[in-house]
Parts: structure tokens; sequence; C-alpha cells
């Protein structure tokens, strides 16, 4: 069996550079249970918990405040 001349494949990094976390809206208690959810989660080290959570956290619709 003849050796193959290969050169290496250089992958990218698969993990993007994590945003910062979403902050819980202040006196939104959706908002503070999923915070509590997430923290639990990253306790017992799972880490899709914690970024679903973040996730639910950015959508979590909450009223703008309006210009004027």
């Amino acid at each position: 069996m003849t050796p193959r001349n290969c050169r290496p494949v250089h992958l990218p990094d698969p993990v993007p550079v994590p945003e910062p976390e979403p902050e819980p809206a202040a006196g939104c208690d959706v908002c503070a249970a999923l915070a509590q959810q997430r923290a639990v989660a990253r306790a017992v080290g799972d880490m899709t918990t914690v970024i679903d959570r973040n996730v639910e956290i950015r959508r979590h619709p909450h009223a703008k405040a309006v210009r004027t």
C-alpha cells in the first residue's frame, strides 16, 4: 500500500464567540424564573439549557419605552 501525500485539513472553530448573557428585565417574574433555571443548569454543567434560557430571556417580550 502506497502512503498518501495529503496535506492536513484545518477546520474553523465551530463554537461562535458567545454574546453577553441577557439580563432579566427588572420586575418580570418570567425573566426571573428563566434566570433561576439558567443558574441551576450552569451549576450542573448543562450548557444546552443555559443557552436555551438565554434565548428565551432575549426573546421574552417587554413593553418598549415610547420616545416622544
